[in-house]
């Protein structure tokens, strides 16, 4: 008897011991832990770490993932392009107002959108892409803004000038040491200054002859406030002005801010102006049909 009492009671304390671990609380430092959580919670994995994670946690071979690839970060879905937007110079009007409300998250409903997103770019490394680059690539999407040429001439000393010049002649200090024997572009001469936009862009996503792509270096609207940069030394050099009030170096190679502003100050003075007008119309048509009530 006292043996079948002493086993009942180390069954009843086992029990005892057993569900008290088993439904042990977390804590600070603890996770705590569950009697038979029957797949109630996912098997969590840390990004970025690799090891021996309960590498042996799988049903079968088919449906496995291994540990290392589970670990790393995702690869982003075929097509996935970062948000961003191709610039506002082609906008008139109050569009530009707009959109930069949109862009900047001031709208209804609008989500903050980073102004330097990535842009599709359809023009192959060859010479035929590249002539036909240079025909239809001709507006710069950006305005002529003096606070972005101040960004663009760092940007244009740090990845052209080397080369190139600071002031765009073609003597840049790899080759004026004679270290570097390939004579860079002049982009002063009467060639690179008639060139469109499409010749520059090209070359920076491409390279050109010795000269490697900066696709991977510079971003979307760097590569367009530099080209901007580069017109302005053109300018310098002509005698003519590229800035943000005025460009009479060439028409075509970018538009003034303070144009697209009067543009928007205009627009909006016109449609005052035709609201004033309809409600004079209005006014005029009231008085007309009253008179007519009172025959």
């Amino acid at each position: 008897m006292n043996a079948i009492k002493n086993t009942v009671l180390a069954l009843i304390l086992g029990m005892v011991i057993l569900f008290t671990v088993s439904c042990d609380p977390a804590g600070p430092n603890n996770t705590g832990t569950e009697f038979m959580p029957d797949m109630g919670h996912s098997l969590a994995y840390e990004a970025n770490v690799y090891g021996d994670i309960r590498e042996s946690n799988n049903w079968d071979e088919e449906s496995t993932f291994k540990v290392k690839d589970l670990s790393g970060p995702r690869l982003p879905v075929n097509g996935t392009v970062p948000r961003g937007y191709a610039g506002i110079s082609a906008s008139k009007g109050s569009e530009v107002t707009e959109m930069l409300d949109v862009l900047n998250g001031k709208a209804p409903n609008a989500v903050y959108t980073p102004k330097n997103g990535h842009v599709g770019y359809y023009y192959a490394d060859t010479e035929e892409e590249r002539t036909r680059a240079t025909a239809e690539v001709i507006d710069n999407p950006f305005p002529i803004e003096d606070a972005r040429l101040k960004e663009a001439k760092e940007l244009y000393n740090i990845f052209c000038g080397v080369c190139h010049g600071e002031k765009g002649d073609g003597n840049g200090y790899i080759y004026e040491t004679g270290v570097y024997p390939a004579a860079p572009a002049n982009f002063l001469s009467e060639e690179f200054i008639a060139a469109s936009n499409g010749r520059y862009y090209h070359a920076i996503m491409h390279g050109k002859n010795v000269m490697g792509g900066y696709a991977d270096k510079i971003s979307f609207e760097e590569r367009w406030q530099v080209i901007h940069y580069i017109r302005v030394l053109q300018a310098k050099e002509t005698g003519t002005e590229y800035s943000e009030t005025v460009n009479t170096l060439n028409a075509s190679f970018g538009i003034p801010r303070a144009s697209m502003v009067k543009a928007e100050v205009h627009e909006e003075n016109h449609d005052e102006a035709h609201a004033e007008d309809h409600g004079s119309d209005h006014g005029q048509h009231a008085s007309d049909d009253h008179s007519e009530g009172a025959h």
